[in-house]
């Protein structure tokens, strides 16, 4: 998988968030976490999967919310900041956080009520197995996210130090059709990039965001966001 090694150095795993989610990239953690609520909807004693969970953003996130939930990685590093972070929120006895290997998960068929991957498939040479993997072991939900083709997300993809897989509407289609997934729900968003809102304060980035939405509203909106959610039935 491209960036494997990258994503599992110490210290890479300690300035994730910082790098990541401070600034203005505040809103993007804000929003990402709400297009996984608006996903599986309710979720207090549902049994959640979040593969590649990192550090547990949303692993603890939805254990706050009252979920049953496994987080798994293959970065140690990356669950250990995830395990603090459940320390500190007072969550560590209500989830789980696992060493392993997304294309071969340690668990039976149906035995989540939804899995989740965030910020994932950028990464996956293989997706199909993968999503394959989802599917067999939810009994209703898989919800993932990608970035999208023909987006500004193209502009600095050949800088980023792991590489990134961009995929087209084509290419997720085709993709759920190999696993016999049913899409249920899209959405679309961020015309400006990720790594523009990180580089600028969270006061000025909530104003370029305003006019973010307004572009993505239009009726070719959805053709130039660099992000997709997708919301599927097993």
């Amino acid at each position: 998988m491209k960036g494997q090694e990258w994503y599992q150095a110490d210290d890479i795993a300690e300035e994730y968030e910082e790098k990541r989610f401070s600034r203005g990239g505040r809103l993007i953690d804000r929003r990402e976490k709400q297009a996984v609520l608006d996903a599986i909807g309710p979720v207090e004693d549902s049994e959640i999967l979040e593969i590649a969970c990192g550090t547990g953003r949303f692993t603890v996130m939805l254990a706050e919310r009252g979920a049953d939930i496994v987080g798994l990685d293959i970065s140690g590093p990356m669950l250990k900041q995830g395990r603090e972070k459940a320390r500190a929120a007072g969550v560590a006895d209500h989830l789980e956080f696992m060493r392993g290997d997304a294309g071969r998960l340690p668990f039976p068929d149906d035995h989540f009520d939804a899995v989740i991957a965030m910020r994932f498939f950028h990464l996956a040479d293989t997706p199909a197995a993968f999503l394959q993997e989802m599917r067999r072991v939810s009994r209703d939900v898989v919800f993932f996210d990608t970035f999208n083709r023909f987006s500004t997300r193209s502009i600095y993809n050949w800088a980023l130090p792991m590489g990134s897989r961009l995929y087209s509407r084509w290419e997720v289609d085709r993709l759920l059709e190999e696993v016999g997934l049913e899409l249920v729900g899209d959405e679309h968003d961020f015309v400006l990039p990720y790594g523009f809102y990180r580089q600028i304060p969270n006061s000025t980035a909530s104003a370029f965001r305003k006019i973010d939405t307004t572009l993505g509203s239009l009726p070719f909106g959805d053709r130039l966001a660099s992000v997709s959610y997708w919301t599927c039935d097993v």
